[in-house]
C-alpha cells in the first residue's frame, strides 16, 4: 500500500501570502517540510488571475511588497506585470519552484483528532483525478473570494444588450474596445482603474455608478523612496519608506475615524482643479458616508480626472432601469449608449477559497466560527488562514502571520505539541462581523462569514502595529489557544 505523502505544512495558494508563508518557513522555521498547492497553473494568485485593462495595485507596493524583499522600481503604483515579476523573482532566489504545485485543487480538509493531522483532498487539473495528502498544519493563502465567479447583479434586460457584457474578474483576451463606446458599471476600484485605462484607445468610456467613492489623484512615484535609494543601501531604504507609508497610512485611517468631517472636506477640496470648471462634484464624487468607510480609490498621477478633463470619460450617477439592445436606460430617463458594457460590480466573497472543511467528521458551518488575531478559527486545530487588510496593504498583515506560523511550530516542535486550537470563553465574548466595512462585497456576504469577538484576542484590529505586538511578542500560552501532546 502507497503511503500517504505527509509534509509539516501544506500552504494552499501560490500568491502573495503563500510565497510569504514559503519564505517564512525557510528562515525561521527550516526543520518543517512544506509544499505549496496551487489550483492554477501560474503563480501569483489575483496578479495573475485578473486581466483586465489597467490592472495595477491600488496600494503602495513599498508596503504590498513582501517585508523581506526590497521593492525596487521607481513606480510606488505598480502595474500587474511588474507585480508578477517581482514575485517571480522572489520564487526563483528563494529556490521555490520544485516545493509549487500546479493544478492542485484542495477540495476538502479533514482534522483526524486520533491522527492529530489534516487529510486533504485534492484534484488534478489536467487529469481530474483526485489524491491525499496529509499535513500537521494547514495554511490557507487561498485569499478571501471566489475564482470561479463575480458578482454579477441580474440587471433587467441584460439579455437583450447586442454586444458584450464583461465581469473583469474574467476579461477576454481577445476583447477590442478600440473606438467603442463603453459603459462600466460601478465606482470602486475596479471601476476607477478601468475608466482611465480604456478611456485611451476607446472612443468614450462612461462609469455608471448608484452613488460615489472618494477617489483620490496621488503620484504613482514615491519621492522619498527614490531619494532614500540614493542615499541607502537598498534594504535600508526600503524599510525606511515602508514605515513612512505605514505610520503615514496610519495617521491618515486615524484621522478619518476622529475626524471624519475634516477629512471629507479635504478630500473634496482638491477636487475641483482636477476638474473642469463647473463640474457636479456634488453629485458625482460626494460619498454618503464617511472616508474609510469603504476602501478609498486611488488615482495615480490623477489619471482618472484627466481622462473626464479630456472628454474621453464620464460619470453618470443613476439606477438602471433596464439594458436595451445599444445601450442603458436609466431611471432619470437618460439614456447611455454602449457598445460594451463592464460589470465592475465587485467580487463574491468565500471563507477558505470553498474548502470543505471538517474537524472529526463534524462539518464547519463558517458562519459559527470566531477569528483568533486575525489568522485562526475558533474549533478548527492547527489552521492559519492569511487574511489581509482592508485599510492598508494586504501583505503587511499576511507576512505577521507568515511568522506567527513559524513561531507556533517551532513552540509546539519544542514542547513535543500536536495540537493547538483557539477555544473561546463564550460567556466573555459577544460575536460581532468580522469587517466594519460598508462596502457592497463585505455586506453581501457579511452573515455567510466567521465573526470577530468583543475582546482581545478575537478581535480584528486592522492595525499592523498592534497586529506586531499581539503576533510577535504576546504569550503563545495565553489561555484562548488550547494545546494538546
Amino acid at each position: 500500500m502507497t503511503a500517504i505523502p505527509h509534509s509539516d505544512v501544506l500552504i494552499v495558494g501560490a500568491g502573495i501570502s503563500g510565497i510569504s508563508s514559503a519564505f517564512h518557513l525557510q528562515k525561521y522555521a527550516p526543520k518543517a517540510s512544506f509544499e505549496i498547492l496551487e489550483r492554477r497553473d501560474s503563480i501569483g494568485g489575483t496578479w495573475n488571475l485578473f486581466k483586465y485593462p489597467g490592472i495595477r495595485s491600488d496600494s503602495d507596493m513599498y508596503t504590498l511588497g513582501f517585508s523581506f524583499r526590497p521593492w525596487r522600481d521607481a513606480k510606488a503604483i505598480a502595474d500587474a506585470p511588474s507585480i508578477m515579476g517581482y514575485l517571480q523573482d522572489a520564487v526563483e532566489d528563494g529556490a521555490l519552484d520544485d516545493k509549487i504545485h500546479f493544478q492542485k485543487k484542495v477540495v476538502e480538509a479533514k482534522w483526524s483528532t486520533p491522527d492529530s493531522k489534516w487529510f486533504v483532498t485534492i484534484e488534478d487539473g489536467a487529469t481530474g483525478e483526485t489524491e491525499t495528502r496529509t499535513c500537521k498544519f494547514l495554511h490557507s493563502c487561498a485569499g478571501y473570494y471566489n475564482y470561479d465567479k463575480g458578482y454579477q447583479p441580474d440587471f433587467p434586460g441584460a439579455e437583450s444588450f447586442k454586444g458584450p457584457i464583461v465581469h473583469p474578474q474574467f476579461w477576454p483576451e481577445d476583447m477590442d474596445y478600440s473606438g467603442k463606446k463603453v459603459v462600466v458599471i460601478g465606482s470602486g476600484a475596479t471601476a476607477v482603474t478601468l475608466v482611465p485605462a480604456m478611456a485611451d484607445t476607446a472612443e468614450h468610456v462612461t462609469m455608471l455608478q448608484r452613488s460615489p467613492t472618494y477617489i483620490v489623484a496621488r503620484p504613482s512615484e514615491d519621492a522619498f523612496a527614490n531619494f532614500m535609494r540614493k542615499i541607502l543601501p537598498a534594504g535600508l531604504a526600503y524599510g525606511a519608506t515602508r514605515w513612512k507609508n505605514v505610520l503615514l497610512g496610519r495617521y491618515f485611517f486615524w484621522l478619518c475615524r476622529t475626524r471624519p468631517e475634516f477629512v471629507k472636506k479635504r478630500l473634496l477640496d482638491m477636487l475641483p482643479e482636477l476638474l473642469p470648471e463647473g463640474y457636479d462634484i456634488e453629485k458625482h464624487l460626494t460619498p454618503r458616508y464617511n472616508p474609510w468607510d469603504q476602501r478609498v480609490c486611488l488615482a495615480p498621477d490623477g489619471d482618472f480626472f484627466t481622462a473626464i478633463c479630456n472628454g474621453k470619460a464620464d460619470i453618470a450617477t443613476d439606477h438602471i432601469e433596464e439594458i436595451q439592445e445599444n445601450g442603458i436606460k436609466l431611471k432619470s430617463g437618460e439614456f447611455l449608449e454602449a457598445d460594451i458594457i463592464v460589470s465592475a460590480t465587485g467580487l463574491d466573497l468565500n471563507f477558505l477559497g470553498n474548502i470543505e472543511v471538517s474537524v472529526d467528521n463534524e462539518a464547519i458551518e463558517p458562519a459559527n466560527l470566531l477569528n483568533y488575531k486575525g489568522m485562526m478559527y475558533s474549533g478548527i486545530p492547527n489552521l492559519l488562514v492569511s487574511f489581509g487588510y482592508t485599510n492598508a496593504s494586504w501583505t503587511l498583515r499576511c507576512d505577521l502571520t507568515s511568522k506567527y506560523l513559524c513561531r507556533l511550530y517551532n513552540y509546539m516542535e519544542r514542547k513535543n505539541l500536536a495540537r493547538v486550537m483557539p477555544t473561546p470563553d463564550m460567556s466573555q465574548v459577544e460575536y460581532e462581523p468580522l469587517l466594519d466595512f460598508s462596502s457592497g462585497y463585505v455586506v453581501r456576504k457579511s452573515a455567510e462569514l466567521p465573526k470577530q469577538g468583543s475582546i482581545k484576542p478575537w478581535v480584528m484590529y486592522q492595525n499592523y502595529i498592534a497586529d506586531i505586538f499581539l503576533t510577535r511578542f504576546s504569550a503563545l500560552q495565553d489561555g484562548a489557544l488550547k494545546f494538546t501532546k
